[in-house]
């Protein structure tokens, strides 16, 4: 099955620095940059896998999950991101694939009640060392927004 495997590089602990917009599609150039932590295992038999993660805002340190899940028919992953700032909601999810070695993702959602598009982009640069990044697009994906990034260092 082509995908199946595609998050193995991510199982295990890992230390994160962030690097995030203060606004986002407000056309901010203020980041703000802070720590955290990750924890990856596979669940259902490695069709999927969950996280748990530690991010430590400015602001305060909450906990967050993915849900990554890979559809064997269609060959692709969806990814679903649950915030514990707001437990009773699971965020739209985005749909794709790794080729080439770079992962590729996009789902639609809201931001201050005005429809986007969602972009995740993960690299691998070596077996301890990752990058995700995620941007957004109120324009019909004429413009992106880079507005978060994560680096991933093996723990």
């Amino acid at each position: 099955m082509t995908g199946r495997r595609d998050f193995d590089f991510l199982v295990g602990d890992w230390e994160v620095a962030h690097r995030r917009l203060k606004e986002r599609l407000a056309r901010s150039t203020e980041w703000e940059t802070f720590g955290g932590t990750c924890s990856l295992r596979p669940i259902l038999g490695g069709i999927g896998n969950f996280d748990e993660n530690v991010i430590e805002l400015p602001a305060g340190t909450y906990r967050a999950s993915t849900l990554r899940l890979f559809d064997v028919a269609r060959e692709r992953w969806s990814i679903y991101w649950l915030d514990a700032r707001n437990a009773g909601r699971i965020e739209p999810p985005v749909h794709g694939r790794f080729e080439k070695g770079l992962g590729l993702f996009f789902g639609d959602d809201t931001l201050r009640g005005m429809p986007m598009r969602v972009r995740f982009l993960w690299t691998v640069q070596s077996p301890g060392l990752c990058r995700w990044e995620q941007a957004f697009s109120n324009d019909g994906e004429k413009n992106w927004e880079t507005n978060w990034t994560m680096t991933f260092t093996r723990a």
